[in-house]
């Protein structure tokens, strides 16, 4: 089979799952084209399974904007044409399903069609489809798919809640390849803390929505009980308020770590306690479940599809969005005994077993058989 996979190519986390998911794919003997505006953060081009096709735009001075969605469409078109493609599977509904619908309509001009699978991820649903300028083409792009996928139970609800979606809508969860969190030496840890410290870690975009003021506001409570540090992996707008708090509390300077973006993040989560999550919005909780690959708690907010990720009292903790106080108290109850925390590593590991690519991908599979098989009929 050849498909055709069409993503974001950042770090966020349907760029990951898409990239991950193809390169599973490839692995298995699937042909797989990846069509971006750049390569794939993650994407090892090195497959012979693999190829990529950036999308290009040209650039022309009556535009205040570049005309992406259209360059996009063009491009999806040409390599379905070129390679042959059986399948497309979009993953964000803007601008992929919307552009890739276009795609369509051009094939078919030329008495051609291929069945398109749309994924949906998060904000894509919550944030961007919400908005007055998207929502209608959000809600079109979803029921002209063929087949429609959530990556959480939450999110096809949210779905169902905020558009009119005249398809069924599957749950395929996101996963984790845990042969990637291979434990490593701890004797890394003291590049970051003493023995008798323990290890907080945040890792988001640093969003307004991922609530990095909480992060800050309960290590604060935390190291106040517990000799601790914090880690803090990755960029984003919200960086001015970590700046802002260590200038009010150059106390913490020595405490807080940041190291912006990192590649082989899975070497620092294990060599972490406890993984702060008090989004205010999470389809899924990607994070959380790389955390617990890596044997690390998840202290998180109840938000979206976190709940099916982490366990209460068994894989973490959760509260209810901004209850600083409730999630600082569970952080140094988890801190302050060991052998509870042994146990709750040894559960996160265990419930990120359960969302190995190993079971995952055949659903995958599953879903195109199906697809295809509908669509030919």
């Amino acid at each position: 089979m050849k498909i055709g996979i069409l993503c974001y190519p950042t770090y966020g986390g349907s760029g990951i799952v898409a990239t991950e998911l193809g390169m599973a794919l490839a692995n298995k003997g699937y042909e797989v084209h990846f069509i971006s505006s750049a390569l794939p953060a993650r994407l090892d081009i090195t497959n012979p399974n693999i190829f990529f096709h950036k999308v290009n735009v040209q650039t022309y001075p009556l535009f205040q904007y570049q005309p992406y969605d259209i360059a996009l469409s063009s491009m999806i078109y040409r390599v379905v044409n070129l390679y042959k493609l059986d399948l497309l599977h979009a993953h964000y509904a803007i601008p992929y399903a919307y552009a890739a619908f276009t795609a369509k309509q051009m094939l078919k001009e030329e008495g051609k069609d291929i069945p398109l699978v749309t994924t949906l991820h998060g904000t894509d649903i919550t944030l961007v489809g919400q908005h007055p300028s998207y929502k209608h083409a959000v809600e079109f792009s979803i029921n002209q798919s063929d087949t429609i996928t959530s990556v959480s139970e939450s999110l096809k609800k949210d779905t169902l809640q905020l558009f009119k979606i005249t398809k069924d809508i599957q749950v395929i969860t996101n996963f984790i390849d845990n042969d990637e969190f291979k434990m490593v030496s701890d004797c890394q840890r003291n590049h970051f803390a003493t023995k008798d410290e323990k290890i907080l870690i945040h890792v988001s975009n640093l969003r307004p929505v991922k609530r990095v003021q909480d992060v800050l506001q309960i290590f604060k409570n935390v190291n106040a009980k517990v000799k601790s540090k914090l880690i803090i992996i990755g960029e984003g707008p919200d960086m001015e308020i970590i700046n802002e708090f260590l200038e009010d509390h150059p106390d913490l300077i020595g405490k807080v770590r940041l190291l912006g973006k990192v590649n082989d993040l899975y070497k620092i989560l294990q060599l972490s306690d406890v993984f702060l999550l008090p989004s205010e919005q999470e389809s899924f909780g990607l994070a959380a479940l790389e955390a617990m690959a890596a044997e690390t708690p998840v202290i998180s907010s109840n938000a979206g599809g976190i709940p099916e990720v982490n366990i209460q009292g068994e894989t973490g903790y959760l509260t209810e969005i901004g209850n600083v106080e409730a999630m600082s108290n569970y952080s140094i109850k988890l801190l302050s005994d060991d052998n509870l925390l042994a146990q709750m590593k040894k559960n996160a590991k265990e419930q990120a077993l359960r969302f190995d690519l190993t079971n995952i991908l055949p659903l995958y599979e599953k879903m195109y058989a199906e697809t295809l098989s509908t669509f030919q009929k």
